[in-house]
């Protein structure tokens, strides 16, 4: 793919060059740096996931790569003289695993009727359902002109390599409504999310719950430690490989008995280890002189996200003392304003995580496969701002707060 747009986005307009890259190693860490949310300086909240460290990780350990089924074909916007003007990170698919934005139901329909839904190119982080920008653009080059020739680049790359469909997931609103205007249907979903109202202690939180949600989290909370579990919270150079070695075996232990095969392997650790370990959080549980479980964060600017956590042994209320209770604490000793703890999970609500809408979208090629998912997503959106409501009036906090 090399095509030729008028973006508007340079200093002076005029035609800039869209390419389908197969790699993180097409963008120079710096060049990448200057895209809107992918740097701690820059002028978006940062996201880690969308770090040139995070996604060039998952590339070099081999976990984002053709043999696990997410072949990179990112798509790199140039002004003329080759200065990056934007990026999408996409990749070529030959499965729907690892994504969090469920299609299996299309792809089984489609097949059924005679159609080939695989290939199809995911425009996401991988094996990452966190909000975050998915069509990226430089400081200072107009974020419509080159978000629209980026969603242009994902159907005309459709086109040519042959895929049946193209999926932005967890994007912002923004950009789920401006492809939404270029032909992509707009699906919704809930996540759980905790708001700091700017509290400074986990008791000024507690004081905004309702007396009976109040005392049965104090109540958790002591349960979790009462075998002679102590939380250590270690980021940065407290990331030794002899650390990661404990957090890896808790991983493959919870991830093998929960996704059949887990997704990521030792190396991806060792390599954010040591591309970005500043933007990493071990909430790890140590009793008798080992540690037995851990989750992991990363640590965006403004928002703590919590990822997966495992164990190697068992004890009531652990799971959500490391991921929930102890991500407040240090989302609020850090000012964060917020925690997004992952993929779904009603139980998150009585431990003061809110119903939150995530976007997505998705253009699909065949005009009959697309009628039926056109449709389906009308009710479903419906379905999703319905339950949001409900579940939002049957949160842990006092009435009218």
């Amino acid at each position: 793919m090399d095509h030729r747009a008028d973006s508007g986005a340079g200093p002076a307009g005029g035609e800039a060059v869209l390419r389908a890259a197969g790699g993180m190693d097409a963008f120079a860490p710096a060049e990448w740096a200057g895209l809107a949310g992918a740097a701690r300086d820059g002028p978006l909240p940062y996201n880690p996931f969308v770090s040139h460290a995070f996604l060039s990780a998952l590339e070099d350990s081999g976990c984002a790569a053709r043999k696990t089924g997410w072949l990179p074909q990112h798509l790199r916007l140039e002004a003329p003289g080759g200065a990056l003007l934007g990026a999408a990170f996409c990749y070529l698919k030959s499965h729907s695993q690892g994504e969090y934005v469920f299609d299996h139901g299309w792809a089984d329909a489609f097949e059924r009727a005679g159609g080939r839904y695989y290939p199809k190119l995911q425009a996401s982080v991988p094996f990452t359902p966190a909000t975050g920008p998915r069509l990226l653009v430089r400081a200072g080059a107009d974020p419509a002109a080159v978000r629209t020739t980026l969603a242009e680049g994902l159907k005309s790359l459709c086109g040519e390599i042959g895929a049946s469909s193209a999926h932005v997931t967890f994007a912002p609103e923004d950009e789920a409504n401006l492809l939404e205007g270029r032909g992509f249907l707009h699906r919704t979903d809930q996540q759980f999310h905790f708001h700091n109202e700017g509290y400074g202690s986990y008791d000024d939180f507690l004081d905004g719950l309702a007396s009976r949600k109040r005392k049965a989290l104090r109540k958790e909370r002591r349960a979790a430690i009462e075998n002679g579990i102590e939380i250590d919270w270690l980021t940065g150079a407290d990331l030794t490989e002899a650390v990661w070695d404990d957090f890896f075996s808790f991983y493959m232990d919870t991830g093998g008995r929960k996704w059949g095969r887990p997704y990521l392997n030792r190396k991806f650790y060792s390599l954010i280890g040591e591309r970005m370990a500043d933007d990493v959080l071990l909430v790890m549980a140590r009793r008798g002189g080992r540690y037995v479980a851990g989750a992991i964060n990363f640590i965006g600017s403004d928002t703590l996200y919590g990822r997966h956590w495992g164990c190697v042994e068992d004890h009531p209320f652990l799971h959500f003392e490391v991921c929930y209770h102890q991500a407040i604490d240090f989302a609020i000793a850090r000012g964060l304003r917020t925690v997004e703890a992952g993929a779904q999970g009603e139980h998150k609500l009585a431990r003061g995580y809110m119903p939150v809408t995530t976007h997505s979208a998705h253009y699909i090629a065949h005009p009959g496969l697309r009628r039926a998912v056109e449709d389906y997503l009308v009710r479903e959106r419906r379905d999703v701002a319905a339950m949001g409501e409900y579940l939002a009036e049957h949160g842990p906090f006092k009435k009218g707060q």
